[in-house]
């Protein structure tokens, strides 16, 4: 018996002193592997010691950083003081709401068995046959339920995100038998990605025609339309209104946590994203509501060509999160719907930046909103957009470089068709950084 448990000892020792040297083995691989990522892509802290002129314009994700998730409590927490850490603000990864989804658990919890989604096909009988029911059924709802846009005769095209419908578009606008490529034009300060995937594939059918204030070339045209405009967070109408312009209205901003909903959105062709809705950036799902069936085939088009439809799983997943946002904006007994809950942190971080420009002795300046009745909330209230478009006043030219002196990343003006004295700046980020932001605009010297 003694032998016995001699020897089940001795093989509990051998296989732990196994388990503790494949560990090391795969610890010592890791870090290699690590050591080349953030050789390529360096970390926040690291970022800082490297010469002015080798700092890369566009960091590794906040995603990738340790960062806290957002919550409504913790907003006011001072940030540790490192003013070596780099706060990426460039792009617009939208964090923020991660703590609202955490709460939710099974209520987005999806399952989907190995059998499932192996077609190509969702519905033969619809314009857009790669389009999930589920989807399209909610969708439908949460525009309801928030009347921001009219779903009434009107053809649904999803798309892997707003990005790849914005050039379905352009593809299916685009006159097919013209010498010259129609023009596509915005108001400036319009998207910065509009000129780059406009004229990214060097397409025969359209080109970026720039601001659209300043086009004079008469004949067909597409006008985008951005409200809220990204980047300054303001209302946008057409401005050119000539009889042969084409429309295409990119509303991904036009939610109750990012301006007061006037009334239902009523146009030809309209862009929608979750990306910005709900926070699921990852999921790649946009949406367009468009009222002529033949622009909506040749959309539909151009997705099957470009990609052979969008994924199931993610059109699933995502029904699944708009079933929820819906759910919650009907809960009886006082639950907290998640329009209420992302308004609460949009007003709060704009009031804390508010706060912020006005400690800067007018170094700093942001727009100013008008407040409007919103039908969804029922009152009158001021835009909390989803990015503030801040102007470097006084004696700085170039606004972006001036911020990135303090490790602040943001965008410049440039980009967006307007002077550098302006940048960009994501409202959308984790707590964590976004307080750090605040913090780092305080300790800048201004002289």
């Amino acid at each position: 018996m003694a032998k016995l448990q001699s020897l089940f000892s001795m093989r509990h020792l051998l296989v732990l002193s196994l388990a503790l040297n494949v560990s090391l083995i795969l610890r010592m691989m890791y870090d290699s592997q690590l050591d080349l990522f953030f050789y390529k892509y360096p970390r926040q802290g690291q970022i800082s010691n490297l010469h002015p002129q080798n700092k890369p314009r566009l960091l590794i994700s906040s995603s990738f950083s340790n960062s806290s998730s957002s919550t409504c409590e913790d907003h006011h927490q001072p940030p540790p003081k490192n003013n070596n850490r780099v706060i990426n603000l460039d792009h617009g990864d939208p964090r923020v709401y991660e703590a609202f989804w955490r709460e939710t658990g099974e209520k987005t919890t999806i399952k989907i068995a190995g059998w499932q989604s192996m077609s190509y096909f969702s519905d033969v009988s619809n314009v857009c046959w790669f389009l999930e029911p589920e989807f399209a059924e909610e969708v439908v709802r949460l525009h309801r339920v928030v009347g921001n846009a009219v779903t009434e005769d009107r053809h649904l095209v999803v798309g892997t995100g707003s990005s790849q419908l914005f050039l379905a578009a352009l593809y299916a606008l685009s006159p097919t038998n013209s010498p010259q490529p129609i023009s596509v034009v915005s108001a400036s300060p319009y998207y910065s990605s509009y000129p780059s995937m406009t004229d990214y594939q060097k397409s025969g059918l359209y080109k970026w025609g720039g601001d659209a204030d300043k086009f004079d070339i008469s004949g067909p045209y597409i006008e985008l339309v951005t409200s809220p405009n990204n980047p300054d967070g303001f209302v946008r109408r057409s401005v050119l209104n000539r009889s042969e312009g084409l429309l295409v209205h990119d509303l991904a901003y036009y939610w109750p946590q990012y301006t007061p909903i006037s009334s239902p959105s009523n146009h030809d062709l309209t862009l929608f994203t979750l990306s910005k809705t709900t926070g699921h950036a990852g999921m790649r799902i946009g949406w367009a509501l468009v009222k002529d069936k033949e622009v909506a085939k040749k959309m539909t088009k151009f997705i099957e060509l470009n990609t052979i439809g969008v994924s199931k799983d993610s059109q699933l997943r995502a029904a699944k999160v708009l079933r929820a946002v819906s759910d919650s904006c009907k809960l009886q007994g006082g639950g907290e719907s998640f329009f209420q809950f992302s308004h609460k942190i949009m007003t709060d971080r704009w009031k804390q930046l508010r706060e912020a420009v006005q400690r800067s002795n007018g170094f700093f300046s942001v727009p100013t909103f008008s407040p409007s009745f919103c039908t969804f909330f029922n009152q009158n209230l001021v835009p909390h957009p989803a990015f503030v478009w801040l102007k470097c006043e006084k004696n700085v030219e170039d606004c972006e470089s001036f911020l990135r002196g303090y490790n602040i990343l943001t965008r410049s003006g440039t980009h967006f068709g307007v002077s550098q004295q302006y940048v960009r700046i994501s409202m959308l980020d984790t707590d964590e950084n976004f307080m750090h932001f605040l913090h780092r605009l305080s300790t800048i010297n201004f002289r």
